[in-house]
């Protein structure tokens, strides 16, 4: 098993994508460090704790906290998306304990990133404010971990809160830039690959209906937020962002590459430019593939 940090920001696709990982036979999750996003750095970490109470993976990854605003202006959320609490608004989980994180985000990082070295993955999946705060403290260990899978970014697709940037990236693109810059061994998970990772409502409730049981619950009632809006042909989709990027952090053959040179815009913008690549970038996608095991691993039997 690979060791592997989730760095997040709980949103909806967040949790789907944290059960994921603790589905993933090739993961081996130590640890969740939270970062203000989707949602305010204290409801983040409430929600990684909530996220990790409902499935109690064994061993439990500690939840370290982070930045709570990006490094140079106001934090932009995403409450439109992700309902207010971050996850649908459904209400009805358990009493949070005073404590909930047990560390800071940038030294369980840097730490983790000491000990594995190389055999260690961090996927990244909300802005990446706490990559660049560790990257501050210690850059040499942070280049010297096997992966960094961001999801973030549209490189030739439109973005989703701008014209041309992606929500991540566009909420703290001074951490961004800092962190495309530092030599990192990054795998970039873009709008470009995720928006063919489409879930249809239909499958998800079938596959739930396999397996019933609380755990089971509590995803079909969080995810009815994120299926609430109908495209023109009249179906329902859930876009699973964040969920590709533990996918193909598990599996990188799930998606092609494309190593490129990527720049940073002042308002997040990710673009293309002549020059030594600083990345891999995921341009398609084995949707089917991808959605099977995801659906396979969200939520075994014995849950």
């Amino acid at each position: 098993m690979t060791p592997t940090i989730i760095d997040t920001d709980p949103g909806i696709d967040d949790a789907l994508a944290l059960l994921f990982a603790w589905g993933s036979p090739e993961l081996e999750v130590e640890a969740l460090t939270t970062v203000a996003g989707n949602v305010p750095l204290a409801l983040a970490t409430v929600n990684a704790w909530r996220v990790r109470e409902l499935c109690r993976p064994a061993p439990a990854p500690v939840i370290a906290e982070g930045a709570a605003a990006p490094l140079r202006r106001p934090l932009r959320t995403a409450a439109d998306y992700h309902g207010q609490d971050g996850l649908g608004d459904i209400g009805g989980w358990p009493e949070t304990p005073e404590r909930v994180a047990s560390g800071q985000a940038v030294d369980v990082m840097i730490d983790a990133a000491r000990r594995h070295r190389r055999r260690l993955v961090l996927i990244a999946i909300g802005p990446l404010t706490n990559v660049a705060l560790a990257l501050e403290r210690d850059a040499e260990a942070l280049r010297a971990i096997g992966r960094l899978v961001i999801m973030g970014g549209a490189v030739d697709v439109p973005g989703n809160v701008t014209p041309d940037a992606e929500f991540n990236i566009h909420v703290d693109p001074d951490a961004a830039r800092r962190v495309f810059e530092a030599g990192l061994p990054i795998d970039l998970v873009p709008l470009d690959a995720t928006r063919q990772a489409i879930l249809r409502r239909e499958e998800l409730s079938e596959a739930l209906a396999r397996t019933p049981g609380p755990v089971a619950e509590r995803i079909a009632a969080f995810t009815a937020f994120g299926f609430r809006e109908r495209g023109a042909d009249g179906t329902t989709g859930l876009t699973l962002h964040d969920p590709l990027a533990v996918g193909v952090a598990a599996d990188p053959t799930l998606a092609t590459w494309d190593r490129v040179r990527l720049i940073i815009g002042a308002d997040g913008e990710t673009r293309r430019r002549a020059g030594a690549p600083n990345c891999r970038v995921a341009v398609g996608l084995d949707r089917a593939r991808f959605v099977q095991r995801f659906l396979e691993r969200l939520c075994p039997r014995s849950a």
